[in-house]
């Protein structure tokens, strides 16, 4: 990922470029979102999967209602697991591939626990659990339990 930027990890306020044509190219539009996690709100990071169906536990101190997650050492889509979009089922089995033009899908097994206090990965796939893949998520509270609130 930092070779994106520039080999410069970001900062609270300022984000380097390289002169990737993925992030930087001559003439061409670019968008950005930057994040910060809220305790008891949000929270983002990376993880590495196990492959199995015991999988990677994401600790986010909050109950999770929403997860969104890619895997970024290989090619692979984003996806969302939400309560939402299963709200009998936990662990959830349904979800969104963000970049592709399946959209919504319903794994054969459960892939993901939302849990009081962070997620658990419990299919071995690409996109949340595959053995050694490195991931990042942003994880959102079921909307019970706020600690903080950033509203004026």
């Amino acid at each position: 990922l930092l070779g994106f930027m520039n080999d410069t990890a970001p900062t609270s306020s300022v984000v380097t470029l390289g002169n990737n044509s993925g992030v930087n190219a001559n003439d061409v539009t670019y968008l950005m979102y930057a994040w910060h996690s809220v305790e008891g709100y949000s929270k983002f990071g990376s993880y590495k999967g196990n492959g199995s169906a015991d999988g990677t536990f994401v600790y986010t101190g909050f109950p999770v209602g929403y997860v969104m997650s890619k895997r970024v050492d290989s090619a692979d889509n984003w996806t969302v697991h939400d309560v939402g979009r299963d709200p009998t089922g936990n662990p959830s089995d349904s979800y969104l591939l963000l970049d592709d033009t399946a959209v919504e899908a319903t794994y054969s097994t459960a892939l993901v626990d939302f849990l009081s206090n962070g997620f658990k990965w419990r299919g071995a796939v690409n996109y949340g659990n595959n053995s050694s893949g490195t991931y990042v998520y942003m994880a959102f509270s079921r909307g019970t339990g706020f600690k903080y609130s950033n509203a004026l």
